[in-house]
């Protein structure tokens, strides 16, 4: 039987919860007005964040979001989000993995894509 990664999507700015387990940002700017003890990191993963153009092209209309997924999934196979996906499924491998991002709506993320991405 296959394990499947516990993988949860949470905003940077909601408490810390006793369950979250390793806790990695995976926005490539740093939250405004959180700092790094507020944060309660284990990692900063920047590199995993969608391209610039991307997230740009995004932002301007939420309601592309499923095209959204599918050019950021086309992005993670470049060889440096690659590493870093990689990097996420050995974390989510044997605990659980909580992707922290400063949108506000944490569902229609780039967070939400790579749990569902990890979850496989």
């Amino acid at each position: 039987m296959t394990h499947k990664p516990t993988v949860r999507v949470r905003r940077v700015y909601d408490a810390p919860a006793q369950t979250d387990g390793t806790r990695v940002l995976v926005d490539r700017i740093w939250p405004r007005g959180m700092t790094k003890e507020k944060a309660h990191l284990d990692e900063w993963c920047q590199q995993i964040a969608p391209s610039v153009e991307l997230r740009k092209w995004y932002i301007r209309n939420p309601g592309r979001f499923a095209e959204f997924s599918h050019r950021y999934q086309a992005e993670l196979q470049g060889p440096e989000r690659a590493d870093a996906l990689a990097h996420l499924r050995d974390l989510a491998e044997d605990r659980t993995l909580t992707l922290l991002t400063a949108t506000k709506h944490p569902e229609t993320s780039k967070a939400e894509v790579l749990a569902g991405l990890l979850r496989c």
